[in-house]
């Protein structure tokens, strides 16, 4: 252990002022570098820290590296291993209870977003807020990425009510007593900035720095997002619901009045082969919005499902520090 670091050593009993939360899939390329910068930065800060990786079922060395790291750093970095992978958000409620810091802080493994920025965050926590985010103002991610990445901007600023630019950086800052609130809540699937926001009175955000990944792959693939925007959906509101039902019955109504005009049409032209392909169109219609419909009643009914079973949200197999 280096001596740089041995003045800010905090026994077991003592409680340090911030917590870092990184969940951990398949990142072994990242791992020694995440954690070089991260001790430089929370270092130079002069306060104490502590580190929690949390391996979310990595299939590569990833978990073998958090050992190694722990036997290197063993007052500031901990490990938990999970038995499988249960996602990313899961990964941080696990962190969440783990962590002992007043401030918590959220960030990838990926190095996109700068643990340099680190300080930024906690200056801006102690100017009285409760959540600081991350806004990637210069985003290095493809069209792809940032796309459904707006979507979910978009549909979080509506059924939370509170308008952020990026939802999606991890990159965040917490107070202890948000976490607290999070801690409590038994839902086994939820995301994160967003159920934490529900808790705070004074939610900001700051931009920070992206990077090109440079090592490794991003987890996230289209199914993944398309699974993610529904789950935020679902997850805070009823609005969807609501807005199907306003949707089915204006497009009753103008079905209604669309067969007025049909029949109408009818009577003063006569037969017309025209329309019935215009009936075939006008079914297809109905028919999309139905299955819509009936998808997002389903996802309700999942929820349902999920959190009546009561199944743990993790199941942690091995514990470091």
């Amino acid at each position: 252990m280096s001596g740089r670091i041995a003045p800010l050593l905090q026994t077991s009993g003592d409680v340090p002022e911030i917590s870092v939360v990184i969940p951990v899939f398949n990142e072994e390329d990242n791992l020694a570098e995440l954690t070089r910068r991260l001790l430089d930065t929370l270092t130079a800060m002069e306060r104490s820290f502590e580190i929690i990786l949390v391996d979310d079922g990595s299939s590569d060395r990833s978990w073998d590296l958090i050992q190694e790291l722990h036997g290197r750093h063993p007052q500031h970095l901990r490990g938990l291993q999970f038995s499988r992978n249960f996602g990313q958000h899961q990964a941080i409620f696990a962190g969440f209870q783990a962590s002992r810091g007043e401030i918590v802080i959220t960030l990838d493994a990926d190095l996109q977003n700068p643990p340099e920025e680190i300080p930024r965050l906690v200056a801006k926590i102690e100017e009285g807020y409760d959540t600081v985010g991350g806004w990637r103002e210069q985003r290095q991610d493809s069209l792809f990425r940032k796309i459904p990445s707006a979507l979910v901007n978009w549909v979080m600023s509506k059924v939370t009510g509170i308008h952020l630019r990026d939802y999606g950086c991890m990159l965040r800052a917490y107070r202890r007593t948000v976490v607290d609130s999070v801690n409590q809540c038994p839902e086994s699937s939820s995301f994160i900035p967003a159920l934490a926001n529900s808790f705070a009175r004074r939610v900001t955000e700051i931009p920070v720095g992206h990077a090109e990944r440079e090592k490794g792959y991003s987890k996230y693939g289209l199914i993944k997002l398309i699974r993610l925007n529904f789950d935020l959906m679902t997850g805070f509101s009823h609005l969807p619901i609501h807005a199907v039902g306003i949707l089915g019955l204006l497009i009753s109504l103008a079905g209604f009045a669309f067969g007025v005009f049909l029949f109408i049409r009818r009577l003063w032209l006569g037969p017309e082969l025209e329309g019935v392909f215009t009936l075939f169109a006008i079914l297809f219609v109905f028919m999309g919005l139905q299955m819509f419909g009936l998808a997002l009643v389903g996802e309700y009914v999942g929820r349902i499902y999920r959190e009546v079973r009561q199944r743990p949200r993790f199941v942690i197999r091995q514990e470091l520090g």
